[in-house]
């Protein structure tokens, strides 16, 4: 489980990414478009805690996807995060409208990973298509996580099937669906069972099926709440009953970016 930093800005920002960091998160998910870099590096320093505890990861805006943008803007993200090399280096969304082809900037996270500026490189909301060009231009076994839309409701499975299959792991963003999962009665009736919450019975299925989640929040009793589903184990029953909501609810739309699978 990582944290979710969007709108984690300001002393608020810091403080509650140091709440979670004190309950026990260290993989602290940002990017340069949520502004909040500055904000994990701080946490991270305040903390007390030695850097190799961390695992960071942040994603290049589409605004910094054209020649020669790519490893300048990952060299200030460094510096706003405060750190020599940054654990995982995303490509936020496809270049707007394809604005810059994959063969701009593919190559560019390339060569960032070997500067060693970068530990892992990966993409964030790309389609199996995409996945497919990009390897074709990079090279097989580079590509080490793509970070997508999956909760109950869009569990996404062809995309991720396909990712297990090339050795690429998956993230998803938005598991608890907004806080839709509150309100679904079936995720309602699991969580009473266990004597749970609602999103950590999301948190415990996404989890159990071998994905990365990184939920987000600014309350420390809801951190604290989400940090618990990595303690809560789903039966058979309820992973049937969680894999029978998926209904392609997908929540993050853009109208400039690829269609998904």
């Amino acid at each position: 489980m990582g944290l979710g930093t969007a709108k984690r800005n300001g002393p608020e920002g810091v403080a509650a990414i140091e709440a979670a960091i004190e309950i026990g998160y260290r993989h602290l998910d940002t990017a340069q478009d949520y502004r909040s870099e500055a904000e994990c590096g701080e946490a991270m320093r305040h903390s007390g805690l030695p850097r190799e505890d961390f695992f960071v990861t942040t994603k290049v805006s589409t605004s910094n996807l054209g020649p020669g943008d790519v490893v300048p803007s990952l060299r200030r993200s460094a510096e706003e995060l405060g750190i020599d090399v940054i654990d995982l280096a995303l490509v936020h969304w496809p270049a707007k409208n394809g604005e810059y082809p994959l063969e701009t900037y593919m190559p560019q996270m390339a060569e960032a990973l070997s500067l060693g500026l970068v530990r892992q490189i990966g993409v964030s909301n790309f389609p199996i298509a995409y996945l497919e060009r990009s390897e074709a231009i990079i090279g097989e076994n580079l590509i080490a996580n793509n970070q997508v839309e999956v909760h109950p409701f869009l569990q996404n499975r062809a995309l991720v099937a396909h990712c297990r299959s090339r050795g690429i792991a998956v993230t998803c963003y938005m598991p608890i669906a907004g806080g839709r999962v509150a309100s679904e009665p079936e995720i309602c009736r699991i969580a009473e069972k266990h004597g749970a919450t609602p999103e950590q019975v999301s948190l415990a299925y996404l989890m159990a099926l071998d994905l990365i989640v990184i939920p987000s929040s600014a309350d420390a009793g809801r951190l604290r709440a989400n940090f618990g589903a990595t303690g809560l184990t789903l039966d058979d029953d309820d992973m049937r009953a969680m894999a029978a909501l998926d209904r392609g609810e997908r929540l993050i739309v853009r109208d400039w970016g690829p269609v998904f699978d």
